[in-house]
């Protein structure tokens, strides 16, 4: 054991802070973890017999060996291997598919909605994911994204789009009610017209969007018979775009068909979430625009497997959308890996289960990526996606301290991570061993 490291390392604090400060901290702040095996940035090779050094809920350094000191709180992992906080970059933490009811939306009262979602953000957690982008929801999201920054709730990180933009009558409306109901719940973010979108992109910046969602085609759970076509038109496209940026926001756009997802890569938009239909020419459009891919396969194949259920609870225009575009989606991620598209990891989950968002693993796999490169998706790819890269995807000096940990080596067999042993989030433990102090 080497006891002065830790001295070491809080020399290595952020210059920023004063030689008092320095002086100031109390070894009994930090945490230590002992780690047999970390892959600190993911894309790089995992290190053995590591120590983590956590301060402040920040990662201080990583050190060789295992640190010991008779004040700070010592983790044993050393029969384990750890990463940083896997991201997932499509979810809805409010939905419930497999288990709400068609009628949740006008039943629950606003109350409801924000617990279900706190209840889906520890699920979530849990599972080891420490961030989350939340791509379309009710206003609720932004109490929860508060809630879980001030540390009343536990939850992963939150980027949030709230109430999607959608054309009326398209996928992001509201549909099956009668007509008076319909009015009633009229989302304020659907728009027709490019200045109508206009004032639709700044309602929804107005209402706390970190980012605009936006539904450029059909989708398959809404209950109508419009298709997966394009519905946002590209004139409308282009206005979301132009006053996105001028808000400071990028755009991510729901699209299933070809011209659909081609019309948006187009006018801009930043990334595409689904994309079932694309081929190699919409390969080359998200190469030439920088654009990001988040396939959600398990989603299709979730929606897959209710379709093909006698019983299941979809409705005549879910199912018949549900079989074309479920077996679809690992072709189209197959594709896009082999064309070269970038691609960051997220599952769609409120419709696959929350909790269940690893599986999204196993899909990537079997398109054609690696262990490592899966890992990268949810990690430093899905981090810079989210615009957060600044604070996480790597488990580096001066990032947030969230790490997770699993007893075997996800890059031998990914399917390890479904099956999270510790989470770490801002320098908290919320699953695993807690650590204890050691003595003389």
């Amino acid at each position: 054991m080497r006891r002065l490291l830790l001295t070491a390392a809080i020399a290595a604090l952020p210059v920023a802070a004063s030689a008092d400060d320095h002086a100031s901290h109390d070894r009994a702040d930090y945490t230590l973890i002992h780690a047999g095996t970390v892959l600190s940035v993911p894309g790089r090779a995992a290190e053995k017999r590591q120590t983590i050094v956590v301060h402040n809920g920040e990662i201080v350094g990583i050190e060789p060996g295992y640190l010991d000191d008779d004040q700070a709180t010592i983790i044993d992992g050393r029969g384990m291997f750890f990463l940083p906080g896997l991201i997932d970059s499509h979810v809805h933490l409010r939905s419930d598919r497999a288990t709400g009811k068609p009628d949740d939306a006008v039943r629950l009262e606003a109350g409801d909605v924000a617990l279900q979602a706190a209840a889906h953000a520890k699920t979530t957690l849990m599972a080891g994911f420490t961030a989350v982008q939340d791509v379309g929801g009710p206003k609720e999201i932004f109490a929860l994204r508060r809630a879980i920054n001030k540390g009343l709730v536990p939850g992963p990180h939150i980027r949030a789009a709230g109430s999607a933009i959608a054309a009326t009558g398209g996928h992001g409306d509201f549909h099956g009610f009668k007509d008076d109901i319909l009015e009633m719940y009229q989302s304020e973010t659907i728009c027709d017209g490019p200045a109508d979108c206009r004032r639709a992109v700044r309602q929804a910046v107005k209402n706390g969007a970190d980012v605009i969602k936006i539904t450029a085609t059909g989708g398959v759970l809404s209950d109508t018979n419009a298709g997966t076509g394009q519905q946002l038109l590209d004139d409308e496209l282009e206005a979301i775009v132009q006053t996105a940026a001028t808000m400071g926001r990028k755009v991510t756009a729901h699209a299933h068909d070809k011209d659909g997802i081609d019309a948006a890569l187009r006018a801009g938009i930043d990334s595409i979430e689904h994309g079932s239909f694309m081929d190699r020419g919409t390969a080359k459009l998200f190469k030439q625009n920088d654009a990001v891919l988040v396939p959600t396969v398990l989603a299709g194949m979730t929606v897959k497997e209710w379709a093909e259920d006698p019983d299941t609870f979809l409705t005549p225009n879910q199912v018949k959308k549900a079989r074309e575009v479920g077996p679809a989606m690992l072709d189209m991620a197959t594709l896009a890996y082999r064309n070269g598209v970038t691609i960051a990891f997220g599952t769609d989950s409120g419709v696959s289960a929350h909790g269940d968002n690893a599986k999204e693993f196993q899909y990537m796999v079997m398109a054609g990526m690696s262990p490592m490169e899966a890992i990268e998706s949810a990690t430093t790819v899905a981090a810079k996606h989210i615009q957060l890269s600044d604070v996480i995807g790597t488990l580096e000096p001066g990032k947030y301290a969230d790490i997770i940990g699993v007893d075997g080596n996800p890059l031998d067999d990914v399917e390890e991570l479904m099956d999270v042993d510790f989470v770490m989030k801002g320098g908290v433990v919320y699953k695993g061993p807690e650590g204890e102090r050691v003595r003389k």
